[in-house]
């Protein structure tokens, strides 16, 4: 082991998840569904979107594309599984008021459009906030959210350190 071997390995490696929605960015436990606000499919943040355009937080590959168009999951290239969930209970409009630009196995690019979602016609019906969580959260030290301000798409909202 030299003597640089052992600076090395003290460093930790870390990523930054954009938002994938412009809007103010709040922490999980304001969702009102228990499923995110307890932190059930991992940590992250929500997001209060003010544009309906959803785009890809970080490169990676469209895992899950749900048939209604409410919700997309991604991996990145780092192995980062990424959820967002546009609204809550958006799926009981069977894909009314969401335009799907992706599909599972596609490749995508940070910024890339995944999605379209109405939110006026949507909101009149459903809550829009928009939780964005890391499914793997266990597979990493620390999963913290960057809330309390507004965010336009593609500004840093999750920090993610090994």
């Amino acid at each position: 082991m030299g003597i640089f071997d052992r600076f090395q390995s003290k460093s930790k490696k870390a990523w930054e998840i954009t938002a994938p929605v412009a809007g103010e960015c709040v922490p999980l436990q304001e969702v009102s569904d228990p499923t995110f606000a307890q932190e059930m499919l991992g940590k992250g943040v929500a997001i209060r979107p003010t544009d309906g355009r959803v785009t890809a937080p970080s490169d990676g590959i469209v895992t899950t594309m749900f048939p209604t168009g409410h919700a997309v999951a991604m991996t990145t290239r780092d192995g980062i599984e990424i959820l967002v969930h546009v609204g809550l209970d958006t799926v009981n409009l069977g894909g009314e008021g969401f335009t799907k630009y992706v599909e599972e196995g596609q490749q995508v690019k940070k910024g890339d459009l995944l999605i379209e979602a109405d939110l006026q016609k949507i909101g009149k019906q459903y809550e829009t906030i928009t939780p964005v969580v890391v499914c793997n959260t266990q597979d990493y030290e620390k999963v913290e959210g960057m809330t309390g301000k507004t965010v336009t798409a593609q500004d840093s909202v999750i920090r993610i350190t090994v």
